[in-house]
């Protein structure tokens, strides 16, 4: 099972997104954990994590983002939501996702 984390500003909007997620992998018979949290709680949540998908809102934290993965010792998938992908709450768009590289 892979371990999604979405971020945006306030944890909101990322957690539409984040719902609309979950019923597209269901539909497609995935196991995932999806959950939305605020920027400001990245750090909580990444010995948890294998996938962190960041909100278009928030594309100038993803070299950070990054980073703090990186020293986190684990191998996080880390990308940005396209702006088109987040504006239409894409569940379907967002999960393609995982799997570019």
């Amino acid at each position: 099972m892979k371990t999604i984390l979405l971020i945006c500003g306030g944890g909101a909007s990322s957690g539409f997104m984040a719902a609309n997620m979950r019923k597209a992998a269901k539909k497609k018979g995935l196991e995932v954990s999806i959950s939305a949290r605020s920027e400001s709680e990245l750090e909580e949540h990444l010995d948890t994590i294998d996938v962190l998908l960041i909100g278009p809102h928030l594309a100038y934290m993803e070299e950070e983002a990054k980073e703090k993965a990186a020293s986190s010792g684990r191998e996080i998938l880390v990308k940005v939501i396209p702006q088109k992908v987040y504006g239409m709450m894409d569940g379907v768009g967002a999960l393609e996702l995982l799997d570019s590289k």
